[in-house]
C-alpha cells in the first residue's frame, strides 16, 4: 500500500532555508570544537586517574571485610549473590537467585517509510515527489499512526501490556556489598519459560478483548501466533544472572562504591569473572582510548557538517541554473572537508596542549632540538672538503 505526495519550492523558500542553514551551520561549528577541545580533557583527566588509580590500587579477600582498607581503593572478585528475589509484581513471575528481571513486550503495528525524488528547474525552484509506503512489524516500541501521511486505515493502539526492568537493590560479591545495577549491568540474560498457569494469572490482569495464550514459553496476545493482526503483542519475560565478577573502587564499610582520584575523577571498574587489577586497568585505559577516539570522528563529522550547511547557500544561489548548483555544491563540499581537516586537528592539539603544557612544552622543545641537531650534522657534513686525488702524472717512455 503506497501514497504518493509531489511538493513544490520555490527558490526564495529555498534561499531562506538556506538562510537558516547557514546559522545552524555556524552554531554545529562551534559545538563540536567545543566538544573536540572538552573531549582532550575528559580523556587526559580519565588517563592520570587510572594511572593514580592502577598504583593505589590493593588486591583483598573478598571473604573478608578488612576494616583497615576502609576508604582505599581495593580489587575484589569472587561469586556473585543477590541480596534479595526480583519478581515482576504486576504478573507474578519470579526470578529466584537473579539480578534483574525484565518485561519485553512487541507489538504488530504499522510503519511508514518515505522514499523522495526532487527535480530541480530552472529558476531555482524544485520539485520534490515522496511516496509513502505501508507495511505491518513488530516492534518494542509504538509508531504514532497519528504523525504518519496517511492515518486512516493504518491506526496503531496503544500498548496493553508495557515493557519493564526490574533489579535487585544490592547484591553481594562474596562478604562484599554494591549496587544491584552496577552488578546486573555485567550479567547475561536467559528467558524465563512461562507455564499454563502464568498465563492463565496475567490473563486476569491484562485489560484486552484479545485472548491470552501460551505460545512456546511465552505469551501471546491476540487469536493466532501465525496469522498475527494489528494490535496483537508478545510478551517474554527474561532474567539477569551472574555466577562470578571483579570490581576495583573504594571500601567504605562493608560496601563498595567509587574512588575519587586527587583530580576528582572516579574509579570503578567492573567486570565479569575473574579479573585482575592490572587487566582491569588496562582494558579501562583501553576502553578510555576507544572513547576519545569516537568521539573525535563524531566531532569532524559535526563539524564538516555545519560546514556544509554553512555553504549551502551558496548551492541554492547557483540553483538558479540547475547543473550550477550541482557543481557549487561539489566544490563547497571539497572547501568544507579541507576546512574539515585543518580545524579539526587544531583544535585537539590545542585542547591536548592546554591540558598537558609542560609535556607539550618539552615534546616541542625535544623537536626543536632534534632538528637543530640534524641541521647541524648536515652543514658540518657538507663543510667537510674531500681531499682530491694525486695528480696522475704521466713519465716519458725510453728509447731502446
Amino acid at each position: 500500500m503506497t501514497y504518493t505526495e509531489t511538493t513544490h519550492t520555490s527558490w526564495f523558500t529555498k534561499l531562506k532555508n538556506g538562510l537558516v542553514g547557514t546559522l545552524i551551520g555556524i552554531v554545529l561549528i562551534l559545538v563540536a570544537i567545543y566538544f573536540l577541545f572538552w573531549n582532550e580533557g575528559r580523556a587526559i583527566q580519565t588517563y592520570r586517574a587510572l594511572v593514580e588509580g592502577a598504583g593505589l590500587v590493593v588486591s583483598v579477600d573478598s571473604d573478608i571485610v578488612n576494616a583497615a582498607n576502609d576508604g582505599k581503593l581495593v580489587h575484589i572478585t569472587g561469586p556473585v549473590k543477590a541480596d534479595s528475589m526480583i519478581s515482576d509484581q504486576q504478573f507474578g513471575i519470579n526470578a529466584d537467585g537473579a539480578l534483574a528481571i525484565s518485561r519485553e513486550v512487541e507489538m504488530y503495528q504499522w510503519e511508514e517509510k518515505s522514499e523522495s525524488k526532487t527535480e530541480k528547474s530552472v529558476g531555482g525552484s524544485e520539485e520534490t515527489t515522496t511516496t509513502y509506503s505501508y507495511s505491518k512489524e513488530w516492534s518494542t516500541s509504538r509508531n504514532d499512526s497519528s504523525n504518519f501521511k496517511v492515518p486512516g486505515g493504518h491506526e496503531n493502539p496503544d500498548f496493553a501490556v508495557s515493557s519493564s526492568v526490574r533489579t535487585v537493590e544490592s547484591a553481594h560479591v562474596g562478604a562484599y556489598r554494591l549496587d544491584g545495577s552496577r552488578v546486573a549491568s555485567l550479567g547475561d540474560e536467559k528467558v524465563i519459560p512461562l507455564t499454563q498457569a502464568d498465563v492463565d494469572r496475567m490473563a486476569n490482569s491484562i485489560a484486552t478483548t484479545r485472548p491470552v495464550k501460551l505460545n512456546q514459553g511465552e505469551v501471546y496476545i491476540g487469536n493466532s501466533a501465525t496469522s498475527p493482526q494489528v494490535g496483537d503483542l508478545r510478551v517474554r519475560f527474561e532474567r539477569t544472572d551472574l555466577a562470578e565478577a571483579s570490581f576495583v573502587g573504594k571500601q567504605q564499610g562493608d560496601s563498595i562504591v567509587g574512588y575519587t582520584t586527587s583530580n576528582g575523577r572516579e574509579v570503578f571498574l567492573s567486570a565479569a569473572g575473574k579479573k585482575d587489577a592490572p587487566a582491569m586497568f588496562e582494558q579501562a585505559q583501553a576502553d578510555n582510548t576507544m572513547i576519545t577516539w569516537i568521539i573525535r570522528v563524531a566531532g569532524l563529522v559535526g563539524i564538516f557538517i555545519g560546514f556544509q550547511l554553512f555553504f549551502g547557500l551558496f548551492g541554492v544561489i547557483g540553483d538558479l541554473i540547475p547543473f550550477i548548483g550541482s557543481i557549487v555544491r561539489g566544490g563547497t563540499a571539497i572547501i568544507a572537508l579541507v576546512l574539515t581537516l585543518i580545524i579539526g586537528p587544531i583544535t585537539i592539539a590545542i585542547g591536548w596542549f592546554a591540558y598537558r603544557p609542560l609535556l607539550a612544552i618539552g615534546i616541542i622543545a625535544g623537536g626543536v632540538l632534534i632538528a637543530a641537531a640534524v641541521i647541524f650534522l648536515r652543514r658540518k657534513g657538507g663543510a667537510a672538503t674531500v681531499a682530491p686525488p694525486e695528480p696522475v702524472v704521466l713519465g716519458r717512455g725510453t728509447g731502446a
